[in-house]
Formats: C-alpha cells, sequence, structure tokens
C-alpha cells in the first residue's frame, strides 16, 4: 500500500511539475502589461476563491495550529514567486527554469544538515545526474550569471524551503487548509507590495487575463493542494528532484511558445534529468516514506 501511494504521489507531482514549467513563458508574457506583484496578487487572490468550497468543508480543520504552518509556508513561497517573476524580466525563461532547479541540491543539504544522515548513494547519484542536466539544459556557453538569474537564485532558495517544511508539516495537517492559507498569504503579501512598491502602468489585456486564468487554477490551487497532500507520502528531497523535471517542460514550452533555441546539448541536459529522476525512483529511495 505504501509503495502505490509513494508511486501515485511521485507521478502527481510530476504533473504539478509539468504545469508550472508550463507556464514560465505565459508568465514572462504577462508580466510585460501586469507588473510582477500585482500580477502575483490577483493570481493567488482568484486561486484563494477557487478553494472557498473546499475550505467550507474543511472548515472544522481550521485552527491556529493550522494558520501557524500555513503563513510562514506562504511567506516562503511568496518569496520564491516574487523573486522569481521580477527576474524573468530580466534574464530567459529557459535560465529561470534552471536555476530555479537547484532547489534539488538544496532541499537535501537541509534535510541532511536536520537529521545528519546523508541521502542513499543512489539519490545522490539521481541528483549529480538532474543537476548537470540542468546545466546542460539551460546555461549559455560561458555560464555567466547576470542580475536576472541571481534574483532567480533567490527564489530557489526559498522554494527549497517551502519544498522541506511541506514536508515538516504535511502529514499531520489538513491539505485544503494548509495550501489555502499559504496561497492567501502570498496574495495578501503581493497587495501590500503593490501599494508600497513604485508600479509600472498596468495594462489588462488579453495576454494578461489569459496568464491569470491559467497561473491561477490549475498552476497555483489544484497545484499547491496536489503538493500538500502527496507530500504525505514521499519525502522532501524525492518532492525535489522530481520538481527538477519543471525546467525540463519550461525548455520544451519555450522552444515551442517563444523560438527559444532546444540545442543538442540542451537535449543532452533534459535526457540527464529526466534519467537522475528515474535512477532514484527505481533504487528505491523514492519509496522512503516520511514519518509522520
Amino acid at each position: 500500500m505504501k509503495l502505490n501511494k509513494s508511486r501515485w504521489a511521485d507521478f502527481s507531482l510530476l504533473l504539478v511539475a509539468l504545469v508550472w514549467g508550463s507556464t514560465f513563458v505565459i508568465v514572462k508574457w504577462a508580466i510585460e502589461d501586469l507588473p510582477p506583484f500585482p500580477f502575483l496578487a490577483i493570481r493567488f487572490a482568484l486561486a484563494f476563491i477557487s478553494l472557498l468550497p473546499f475550505l467550507w468543508f474543511q472548515k472544522t480543520h481550521i485552527s491556529t495550529k493550522e494558520l501557524l504552518k500555513g503563513v510562514p509556508l506562504g511567506v516562503f513561497l511568496f518569496s520564491g514567486y516574487a523573486w522569481q517573476t521580477v527576474g524573468l524580466q530580466y534574464t530567459t525563461a529557459s535560465n529561470a527554469g534552471f536555476i530555479t532547479g537547484l532547489s534539488i541540491v538544496i532541499v537535501p543539504t537541509l534535510v541532511t544538515i536536520t537529521t545528519r544522515k546523508l541521502p542513499r548513494p543512489s539519490l545522490l547519484l539521481g541528483i549529480l545526474s538532474a543537476l548537470v542536466g540542468l546545466a546542460l539544459l539551460s546555461l549559455g556557453d560561458h555560464f555567466q550569471l547576470n542580475k536576472g538569474d541571481l534574483m532567480v537564485l533567490v527564489c530557489a532558495l526559498s522554494f527549497a524551503l517551502h519544498i522541506f517544511f511541506v514536508g515538516r508539516y504535511a502529514p499531520q495537517t489538513n491539505a485544503t487548509v494548509l495550501a489555502s492559507v499559504q496561497i492567501l498569504t502570498v496574495s495578501i503579501l503581493s497587495g501590500i507590495f503593490s501599494l508600497i512598491l513604485p508600479q509600472p502602468t498596468i495594462h489588462f489585456t488579453s495576454t494578461a487575463w489569459l496568464a491569470l486564468l491559467v497561473t491561477a487554477v490549475p498552476a497555483t490551487s489544484l497545484a499547491f493542494f496536489v503538493q500538500t497532500k502527496m507530500q504525505q507520502f514521499t519525502t522532501s528531497t524525492h518532492t525535489a528532484l522530481i520538481f527538477s523535471m519543471e525546467p525540463v517542460f519550461s525548455a520544451v514550452t519555450a522552444f515551442f511558445l517563444a523560438g527559444e533555441v532546444f540545442t543538442l546539448k540542451g537535449l543532452t541536459g533534459a535526457g540527464l534529468v529526466l534519467g537522475g529522476m528515474l535512477i532514484a525512483e527505481f533504487t528505491g529511495s523514492g519509496n522512503e516514506i516520511p514519518s509522520k
């Protein structure tokens, strides 16, 4: 039963990575018309509204304890999306995907520090393969970082902290409540920053509305509910490794929608990322269930 739950969790998280990866180009287009913080405020507000009917049926699970877990997760999430969305203005969708994927290294580091146990050798091999693949997939020939890349690096750290703490809280917390509190926190913080920071002119174009609708439900409310629920059945490190497929999906989407070049080096990198995930999946390390 645990094995089946673990496999189902891995598949569900892979679908989340697919949805997130496919939105990089759409968000990059949208923030040309709608500044990052207003975009995030509206996106997460719409996502929270979409969860309200489900939250109503889970209202008995709402408590101060749940709020104290959800709000910090929302802060990490806000930091990740804020730095990523702003950074996308100064770098390519593929580079943003690669640097965001560095959480596959940060998460196991956090786990090792807190548990004082190294990941299994097969998982370390999978992480190394994915990391090399991410570099080949997205970095340019000179491997130089620009201002946007450094912003997205802060995003990677924030997302790593989010994955790590979801893994700690999810087994004891109602998934609907935890996801809703996180999403509402991001919306509120984004709204505050929209008011206190100077904003360019806002244009609610058809592209902006399309991006808001696409990202609000499948890429936000549904995705974070699935992540919160499924991390009950797999480890934080394995979740981060599965999410390393996000930049692969991002690069594929950028190739078809934005004309970004998908070279032989990029294809090799994508294969290494996929190989790294499969190494971890089918050598037993992916089937470790987090303790409750």
